[in-house]
């Protein structure tokens, strides 16, 4: 009989979703894509909860030996605790490997895990906005910074510096950063969410209740109620040609990349940014034909610089997991 592969507990955990899969943290592609499973965060009062009841599930719970568990939060891990920035859950490291009876629990933030999914990604798994071009698969040993960015439920931030053969990641909280407007348009929308929230940030634009804040000020500054919508009501309604709608996508992308062009120049990400979350799938097209590209160019005497920057799209259907069972192969190599 061959042994069991040193298996490991993955889970993504978003202000919405919560992933959960397994790791064979002794294979070069770790991530076990058949093992990925999704529930609603709100359905299940604790991770440890959601991720007995994936076990259960699965049929895992009592028949696989655990060795560690790698779980990537939508929020800031403070030492052995992590708060979930858009869900009111509070997540304890210890009290989690208690429940799970698991040795080695790792909290992460979900985008130093999506950074770290970086070198696993092969040339399907991503889509070139723009001129410049990134290859799968590049030197491991060369030098390099990439930034992260994602609109999903909030908006996702960070970093993968490679330096010596050696990958490490940056855990920020840049969705918070306050929100810059590049044109009048902009300005007037930010008056309209300033008069609404006070201190408005890039997450009130850039992700799926971003749409609907946009498409809400525009509304406004054209004197029209726009009603109770959805993210996906307005997507559905500027595919079927609806003026205000149409206008709001080609804000929230022209805003998408004047932001991760700022973000280049922060980090010093010359060598690339991802764009990841659940929205950049969905929005592939709009983003490509948009203002994006222009946007993230746009940055007066660094605008040749800017325009040799790749910007990549992420269309692994599990970017965050990837990066969880990267870092767990990496814990189980030290």
């Amino acid at each position: 009989m061959s042994a069991m592969p040193p298996l490991a507990l993955l889970a993504d955990i978003g202000g919405t979703n919560a992933r959960f899969a397994l790791a064979d943290t002794a294979s070069p592609t770790p991530l076990i894509l058949d093992s990925v499973r999704g529930f609603a965060v709100a359905s299940f009062p604790s991770l440890a909860d959601a991720a007995l009841h994936y076990l259960q599930e699965t049929g895992q719970a009592g028949e696989v030996q655990l060795h560690r568990g790698v779980f990537a939060v939508a929020g800031r891990v403070d030492g052995d605790e992590a708060r979930i920035t858009n869900h009111p859950w509070v997540i304890s490291r210890s009290r989690t490997r208690q429940r799970l009876g698991i040795e080695d629990v790792v909290l992460v933030n979900d985008f130093a895990a999506q950074a770290m999914a970086i070198p696993l990604l092969q040339a399907a798994d991503v889509a070139t906005i723009g001129a410049a071009s990134w290859h799968a698969g590049d030197d491991p040993l060369a030098a390099r910074t990439y930034a992260v960015i994602g609109p999903g439920t909030g908006l996702g931030v960070g970093a993968l510096v490679m330096r010596d053969g050696h990958q490490h990641p940056l855990e920020t909280e840049g969705g918070h950063v306050s929100f810059p407007p590049g044109t009048p348009e902009e300005t007037e929308i930010l008056q309209r969410l300033s008069e609404q929230f006070g201190r408005v940030s890039n997450e009130r634009l850039i992700c799926g209740p971003g749409l609907v804040n946009i498409h809400r000020a525009l509304s406004e500054i054209a004197g029209e109620d726009p009603g109770p919508l959805q993210p996906a009501d307005i997507t559905a309604r500027a595919q079927a040609g609806d003026p205000l709608c149409g206008r709001t996508i080609d804000v929230f992308c022209a805003v998408f990349g004047a932001i991760a062009g700022d973000l280049v120049l922060t980090l010093g990400a010359w060598d690339g940014v991802f764009l990841t979350g659940g929205l950049v799938p969905k929005m592939l097209d709009s983003i490509r034909h948009s203002g994006f590209r222009q946007r993230f160019e746009h940055k007066g005497r660094f605008s040749p610089n800017m325009a040799r920057v790749p910007t990549v799209a992420v269309l692994h259907p599990h970017p965050g997991l990837l990066g969880a069972a990267a870092i767990a192969r990496r814990r189980a190599a030290t």
